[in-house]
């Protein structure tokens, strides 16, 4: 227990190795605290000499290391949790890097019939000079654990807080780009963002400290199990499109500011830089169909999920993980209806991006998220009025 103020909260401090991503799953076989780092004297020596000093305990994350000594390049990551009571265990998973994307949340299971919670987590302490609070740290978040420990710091929140808080998540929606302040001529011009209005935007985000939600942190928050603040944004940018890959995406890397590439993969799935997820635009549905309108309101539910299958597969080819490539797609068109859910949820999919006007919010259809778009000559004042 530690005071704070008139209140007492729960600090439960726990220890797992990783090398290459963090993982928190509550489990038991690793000892997780150690005794504190006291040194003692022991019996002196029969000879009369002076007592012999007790080597200093290992910290959890030390005694983590040694006994991994194996794994090349691990890295010992400690939580501290406020308002957590948990076993203090966790599992090691390795990879064969310490550079990590760190992970902004974990989910606990639910106990005497409480509601599930999950956690944020947090860079060691950073104090605001007036009130004392601590950065969190973003899902997006590059890390590198040089020195084979790192501290992160989470709490608990209920859905209940999480719907109070009533924040609104845009999802900004970019297409192409140019290089010429006077824009494009043709029917299109609207789609071309002019690449200094991007830079400016996303110099914006940055210097502002939005909050840069994650696809699975997305999920969380509109079921209510996670915080977000209402002050997060998602960059997105539709077909990979090569002035995306080559003006657009290199701003991103160059500002350390996390983006989606909706990627139409038929073609082979782009590579991106470490900054960019790239996430399906289907593999070949981007076309029209019987109708005029999009293959996701044509196509049988069944053909659908094999073509996102297949776009899948495509960036799993190109690195991404199971998981990321079934997170969330873009509609080609903005063109969906019923049968296009089933196809995505036969193919196993969380979530589908729009292109209605809207944010999302605790409790939007993960199916059909609401977007921001982005015009041409729309630079940093029409960006703060559409996301703060």
């Amino acid at each position: 227990m530690r005071t704070n103020g008139a209140s007492r909260r729960v600090r439960d401090t726990r220890t797992t190795l990783v090398a290459g991503v963090i993982l928190v799953v509550a489990a038991a076989g690793l000892a997780a605290c150690v005794a504190d780092n006291t040194v003692t004297a022991s019996t002196p020596a029969e000879s009369g000499g002076a007592p012999t000093p007790t080597p200093t305990p290992l910290t959890a994350a030390e005694q983590l290391l040694a006994d991994n000594a194996d794994i090349e390049g691990a890295c010992a990551v400690s939580f501290v949790l406020d308002g957590a009571t948990l076993d203090r265990s966790c599992r090691c998973r390795t990879a064969s890097t310490t550079a990590f994307r760190s992970r902004a949340r974990t989910a606990a299971p639910s106990r005497g019939g409480m509601p599930t919670k999950r956690v944020r987590v947090r860079h060691p302490p950073t104090r605001h000079p007036s009130r004392g609070t601590r950065r969190w740290v973003n899902g997006s978040d590059l890390a590198a654990c040089t020195d084979h420990q790192v501290t992160l710091y989470g709490a608990w929140t209920t859905p209940d807080v999480v719907a109070a808080v009533g924040a609104r998540v845009p999802i900004l929606m970019y297409h192409q780009f140019t290089d010429k302040p006077e824009g494009e001529s043709g029917w299109l011009r609207g789609n071309y963002s002019y690449i200094e209005d991007y830079r400016a935007s996303m110099q914006y985000i940055k210097d502002q400290a939005f909050y840069l939600p994650t696809w699975d942190e997305l999920s969380a928050f509109i079921d209510g199990a996670l915080y977000l603040p209402d002050h997060a944004v998602i960059v997105t940018d539709d077909d990979a499109d090569p002035t995306w890959l080559t003006m657009a995406a290199p701003i991103n890397e160059e500002l350390q500011v996390m983006a989606t590439s909706f990627d139409i993969t038929g073609g082979g799935a782009a590579q991106q830089n470490r900054f960019i997820l790239p996430r399906s635009h289907t593999n070949n549905m981007h076309t029209a169909g019987a109708n005029g309108k999009g293959q996701m309101v044509n196509l049988s539910p069944a053909e659908i999920a094999a073509d996102m299958q297949a776009s899948a597969t495509a960036l799993e080819g190109i690195g991404v993980s199971a998981a990321g490539a079934h997170e969330v797609m873009a509609y080609p068109f903005g063109h969906y209806d019923d049968r296009s859910k089933e196809g995505l949820r036969t193919a196993g999919f969380d979530l589908a991006r729009t292109i209605q006007q809207g944010y999302v919010t605790v409790g939007s259809d993960k199916l059909a998220l609401p977007c921001v778009r982005v015009n041409f000559g729309m630079g940093v004042p029409d960006v703060k009025k559409l996301i703060g």
